[in-house]
């Protein structure tokens, strides 16, 4: 699903289940030393999801540690994102000469927690959220804003080496002229449950969920469509431009929703005339 919000200069792996016999390098194992064990199976599945996309860049086997503020590091070259929820895993890779950055992120088409689209939204966000909800009723609109936002975040962090907050970027989400397969009329009943750790968002900008409690039916929604970012704060210098903003896709399909920001001009500057 992810390779279809991505231009052919990006590479995507993704993942439904978890490999058990999956091998990590010491360096990568060593990170999960305390973790427990849901986090190790989505850590340990997502890392394995970026080894095969650098090798399809034909790139030799090398671990993939956590840069500044856990930020993937990524080899000498190359840019990429990695984002997992339950069920699901993936990682995109391309040359920094092809696409300037990535930012990749999914989430179930569930709900926000409580709290969370309060905290995530600017502006006229909101209004637009009840007007697509309105008419769009099979898509979680909410957690489709946070997703893009966490991509737009992933995007942004390679590229100025500073946080990027919720409050930080203006949204404007799209819906395609695609026809929805479903509509929520005719789900099974409502969404499961959305769980929650402590905080509805987390100091690392992740809000919980649970993706167990979708029905066959509901896996069936289908929709896809795109969205653009406005930056609220200065943005880095590239090259001759500034970055004020990304464009991005998102698609919703087996109770998934997956937002995607490839950036291969910046205000038209393409990605080969400024990088390496």
């Amino acid at each position: 699903m992810l390779s279809s919000l991505l231009p052919a200069a990006a590479i995507a792996v993704e993942a439904f289940e978890d490999e058990p016999a999956a091998v990590l390098f010491p360096e990568e194992s060593a990170l999960l030393a305390r973790a427990v064990e849901k986090r190790r199976r989505e850590f340990t599945t997502a890392r394995i999801c970026a080894h095969k996309a650098l090798r399809q860049l034909g790139l030799p086997p090398a671990p993939i540690l956590p840069g500044p503020r856990g930020a993937p590091g990524w080899p000498a070259g190359v840019v990429g994102s990695i984002t997992h929820c339950a069920g699901y895993r993936a990682a995109a890779v391309a040359w920094s000469r092809d696409v300037y950055t990535l930012g990749i992120d999914a989430e179930p088409n569930e709900p926000n927690p409580p709290g969370v689209t309060h905290e995530i939204t600017v502006a006229d966000e909101a209004d637009r959220l009840a007007a697509l909800t309105a008419s769009h009723p099979a898509v979680r609109w909410d957690r489709l804003l946070f997703s893009a936002k966490e991509s737009v975040y992933k995007a942004w962090f390679p590229l100025a080496q500073r946080w990027l907050g919720f409050e930080d970027a203006h949204l404007s989400l799209e819906p395609g002229t695609a026809p929805l397969a479903q509509t929520i009329d005719a789900l099974d009943g409502p969404v499961g449950p959305v769980t929650t750790a402590g905080a509805a968002v987390t100091a690392a900008g992740h809000a919980g969920g649970s993706h167990g409690g979708l029905t066959a039916t509901q896996k069936l929604v289908r929709a896809e469509g795109t969205f653009s970012a406005r930056l609220l704060v200065a943005g880095p210098a590239l090259g001759s431009g500034t970055l004020t903003g990304f464009d991005g896709r998102w698609l919703v399909g087996e109770g998934l929703l997956i937002t995607a920001i490839t950036a291969t001009h910046i205000d038209g500057v393409p990605a080969s005339s400024v990088t390496a």
